[in-house]
């Protein structure tokens, strides 16, 4: 009876490891930047006399620890990426009831995360496409020793006359580096073929990818006019990354329309309903159901949506009675500042009025 209990204890405790394995995300790199440890801020410090300090960064894999010493001057901008990943989720998720929330500095997303949702998949393909888009501004501006310009060549509708050339961002450089970091912990998991972990490293990676590839094409030319006053008797071209904010309008749109996946007796992931067309590699999948974010969840990591704001007067998922799940809401009054009556005076200012208003706010029950 007693051996009994042990094994019960031991698998227990093996499997909260587990969890906080692997809770730890190389997302936390663009966490905390008043961390002394953090590379966004902090780039210098990685080197101590002969010591590196990957490895003592939180969240990375082993292959990515290599990574890092290899490439120290590249983690500053993967922090950059992972920054950017997650302000623009917060951004696209700001009226749903899952917002994006950050809960800690090493998980970042916290348990959600080990759920295969379309949140997840929204997620790792935003922070992957963040990644590209640091690193490949990085090799442009000069901040990497092993990139530069973009070398991407001529395209073919580009007129005669016009010249290319400039500096263009380097998306070549940022999608192969972004691949080999974001994918690594992926790739170096074993499991089983057909088990679930299996999967989720299936899911993950094509999740990546999408949102490597989203970046890579929504790239466009972009031209400067040269000439006497203005003339544009030549332009001068390169390749430039499309705003980020573009990028994650689409990843939403991917979201939306993503695609239930099941694994089959080959242990591949395959459609859940074959009546759709199978999903492309520009598209998000997922393996589980989300989980109800309506009320807090300790085990599925759902913050729930009690004290958060709504609008009394829409009908979308920002409206007080879907982001509520029902349970009403509380009104309460708030002032608010802004500037008002601005006008310009010559030469050259714009000089404001501060008005205060009170304005009528709703917060969930």
């Amino acid at each position: 009876m007693a051996s009994q209990y042990l094994v019960v204890a031991l698998a227990i405790f093996f499997s909260c490891t587990q969890v906080v394995i692997e809770a730890s995300s190389w997302w936390s790199l663009g966490m905390n930047p008043m961390n002394p440890m953090n590379p966004v801020q902090m780039s210098e410090v990685y080197i101590i006399g002969a010591q590196p300090l990957c490895s003592q960064l939180a969240g990375l894999s082993q292959g990515q620890k290599k990574l890092c010493q290899l490439y120290q001057d590249h983690m500053q901008f993967i922090g950059e990426g992972a920054k950017t990943g997650i302000k623009e989720c917060q951004y696209q998720f700001r009226h749903r009831r899952w917002n994006c929330s950050t809960v800690d500095n090493n998980s970042v997303f916290g348990r959600v995360m080990q759920i295969g949702s379309r949140e997840t998949a929204f997620t790792y393909a935003v922070s992957a496409a963040g990644v590209v888009n640091a690193m490949s501004r990085a090799c442009r501006e000069g901040e990497l020793s092993s990139c530069g310009c973009s070398r991407a060549a001529r395209p073919k509708d580009l007129p005669r006359d016009w010249l290319w050339g400039g500096c263009g961002d380097n998306i070549e450089y940022g999608y192969r580096f972004a691949k080999e970091f974001v994918d690594a912990r992926e790739r170096e998991r074993v499991y089983q073929r057909g088990s679930y972990e299996s999967a989720r490293i299936m899911m993950n990676l094509h999740n990546n990818e999408a949102g490597r590839r989203t970046v890579y094409n929504l790239a466009d030319v972009a031209c400067k006019c040269h000439g006497v006053s203005g003339s544009c008797s030549l332009k001068t071209c390169w390749l430039q990354l499309a705003d980020f904010r573009k990028v994650g309008d689409a990843l939403k749109e991917k979201y939306d329309s993503a695609a239930a996946m099941k694994l089959n007796s080959r242990g591949k992931l395959v459609q859940m309903n074959s009546r759709f067309n199978a999903p492309t590699i520009h598209d998000l999948i997922y393996i589980d159901p989300s989980p109800d974010y309506c009320m807090r969840n300790e085990s599925t990591g759902s913050l729930g949506t009690q004290g958060r704001l709504c609008n009394k007067t829409s009908e979308g998922m920002d409206g007080c009675e879907l982001m509520c799940c029902g349970r009403g809401y509380d009104q309460f009054k708030t002032v608010q500042r802004e500037r008002c009556h601005c006008k310009f005076h010559w030469c050259c200012y714009v000089k404001c009025k501060l008005c205060t208003e009170i304005v009528d706010q709703f917060v969930c029950k």
